[in-house]
């Protein structure tokens, strides 16, 4: 009931993508809309849904089948404009953080999961207020402690 609850209250929210939510017949029938019907079976047997939709990349697409890479660059594209994600600023420092709330929300909604499932876009606002974006690793730029080098051996 409350995974029901928090699909509808994201429906509303006109913030949230609603691709978000297609089953793969969606993702499909939106690839066929886009002009690529022959790419149909490489999102239904990849079993590629709305919350796959987030996380996919274009250097993925060959390995689902798609290979042309101007089609590569246009689904890439599309992708993008459907889930309201803004284009990679190619230019921009790594050491700045690269999402913006609802980047970090679609990047938590690409997951599964019981909490996950019923988070909406809202209680993510909420829970994560001024939230800032964590490296994916734990020890990013920390520097490790190391043993000091041995004491050289002196010989009389």
């Amino acid at each position: 009931m409350a995974r029901k609850e928090a699909l509808v209250n994201d429906l509303k929210d006109e913030r949230v993508p609603p691709a978000i939510q297609w089953t793969t017949d969606h993702v499909s029938d939106w690839i066929e809309d886009l002009g690529f019907p022959q790419y149909k079976p490489c999102f239904t047997t990849n079993q590629i849904d709305g919350r796959k939709l987030i996380e996919i990349e274009a250097s993925a697409f060959p390995n689902i089948g798609i290979t042309d890479f101007e089609h590569i660059k246009i689904i890439a594209k599309s992708i993008r404009d459907l889930l309201l994600l803004e284009e990679p600023d190619w230019t921009r420092s790594i050491s700045i953080p690269p999402r913006s709330d609802l980047g970090m929300y679609l990047e938590k909604k690409s997951q599964r999961g019981k909490i996950i499932n019923v988070m909406t876009y809202q209680q993510f606002l909420l829970e994560h207020k001024n939230a800032k974006w964590q490296p994916p690793l734990a020890n990013h730029c920390l520097l490790l402690p190391h043993d000091p080098p041995p004491a050289e051996i002196t010989q009389s």
